[in-house]
């Protein structure tokens, strides 16, 4: 029977980074942690910020051909002893077995390079595990040989608690036990959410001239509950909420949602929209509506509330920029770019 396969600790993975492997990789649940042990290698691999610039190269899954990693592993660092290699958002889950195969034969020459350290980053579900520790995926025991791994599960409410009340007193305010406890069960455990809320907090607090924060700040100011995906991003295009459209889209893009799928979802809203905004301008009452478009009488209502804000010729501009980053995106995949230009042109 073979030994279960050793997978690193976020603690074993910072202590490693004195004495650097030529690759590692980083997968799990916990995205935002991932990013945080990122940061860590970060500081550990190029202390000196004067060559940082030289010798950091990070790689976006979606543009990580064989060919561009060769050219990224092959030149010596900048006086410094190694340089750092990320590739972010490798969703091994959704890649074709040869492609697969082939980033597999080109971890297992990192030796041949070792003045680099390679972070390879699998966002949550974008690998198939197995049952650790004693039965890994195929993949991962491939992998394991020749990348060191390093896994980041979720946080428990409790620990979740604690971190948060770490993460108010870096932003200069207190939280109790209660109120931190309070907050996980109000907004969710998603890391990325709780940061974004406690950051909200911190600045509500702070400029109503106190020092700690309460379970009615909690109540007033933050989101219940709130999820970013491809329906919460484009109801936040349809009302008008850039900024938080632009963040949604900056966690879709981490969590590698497929492109094609948030731009179908934008292009559904506002053509929904439109066609809510026109029966509404014939007199057709909201079941009619909803018998000829077969939509739910809610939605019926958020279109109309947000179509009364909105005049048709910026109705019809969005549905255009709409069909041009569709085209776009057929033309010549752009990723997330021709969406967040979308985002900013509406």
């Amino acid at each position: 029977m073979s030994a279960p396969l050793r997978i690193l600790t976020d603690a074993e993975f910072r202590r490693s980074l004195a004495n650097p492997d030529t690759g590692y990789l980083l997968f799990g649940e916990e995205d935002y942690l991932k990013l945080h042990a990122l940061d860590t290698a970060r500081q550990a691999i190029l202390p000196d910020p004067s060559f940082a610039a030289f010798n950091e190269i990070r790689l976006d899954a979606l543009d990580c051909t064989p060919a561009r990693l060769i050219d990224a592993l092959t030149p010596l660092p900048v006086m410094a002893e190694r340089k750092l290699i990320t590739v972010t958002g490798m969703d091994l889950a959704s890649m074709r077995a040869p492609d697969v195969d082939r980033f597999c034969t080109l971890m297992a020459s990192l030796p041949d390079y070792p003045h680099n350290c390679v972070v390879v980053v699998v966002p949550n579900e974008g690998m198939d595990v197995g049952y650790l520790p004693k039965r890994p995926s195929a993949l991962l025991a491939r992998l394991a040989e020749v990348l060191t791994p390093v896994q980041y599960n979720r946080v428990s409410p409790q620990k979740l608690a604690g971190w948060a009340i770490k993460h108010f007193t870096h932003g200069g305010v207190a939280a109790a036990p209660e109120a931190a406890a309070f907050l996980i069960d109000y907004c969710g455990r998603d890391m990325f959410t709780l940061s974004a809320e406690i950051d909200k907090l911190c600045a509500y607090v702070l400029a109503h001239g106190r020092e700690a924060v309460t379970i009615d700040d909690i109540r007033e100011v933050a989101c219940a509950g709130i999820e970013y995906d491809a329906f919460a991003f484009s109801n936040a295009i349809m009302e008008g909420r850039r900024a938080d459209a632009l963040a949604a889209l900056a966690v879709l893009r981490h969590r590698r949602t497929d492109p094609i799928l948030l731009l179908g979802e934008v292009i559904r809203t506002w053509s929904e929209m439109l066609s809510v905004r026109l029966l509404t301008a014939e007199g057709k009452r909201p079941e009619e509506i909803a018998s000829i478009t077969r939509l739910h009488g809610y939605r019926i209502g958020l279109y109309q509330r947000a179509a009364s804000a909105i005049d048709d010729v910026r109705l019809r501009r969005a549905i255009a920029l709409c069909a041009e980053a569709d085209a776009e995106l057929k033309r010549s995949p752009q990723g997330y770019a021709a969406i967040e230009r979308l985002v900013c042109g509406l």
